[in-house]
């Protein structure tokens, strides 16, 4: 194929869809290939999640502690 009959399919193109719906095209397709791209990202971020929640499920953080208030501390001192 050479340069001209690609420069007249795409007059063609434009005189038949115009260049208000070719850009929405655009738009559309761009977004598509980037939620595809996403999607195929976010199998991997889900098991990365998944494998997360396991690890937290087999060794749980410690509950956190307490502050001591200072009652608490006066009465432990005048014994």
């Amino acid at each position: 194929m050479s340069i001209w009959h690609l420069i007249i399919l795409l007059i063609v193109v434009v005189v038949i869809f115009g260049t208000g719906k070719l850009r929405n095209i655009g738009a559309d397709l761009g977004g598509a290939m980037r939620d595809f791209k996403k999607g195929l990202n976010g199998d991997e971020e889900e098991a990365k999640r998944k494998a997360e929640a396991e690890q937290l499920r087999a060794d749980p953080p410690a509950p956190p502690v307490e502050p001591t208030t200072q009652s608490q501390r006066d009465s432990s001192d005048q014994k």
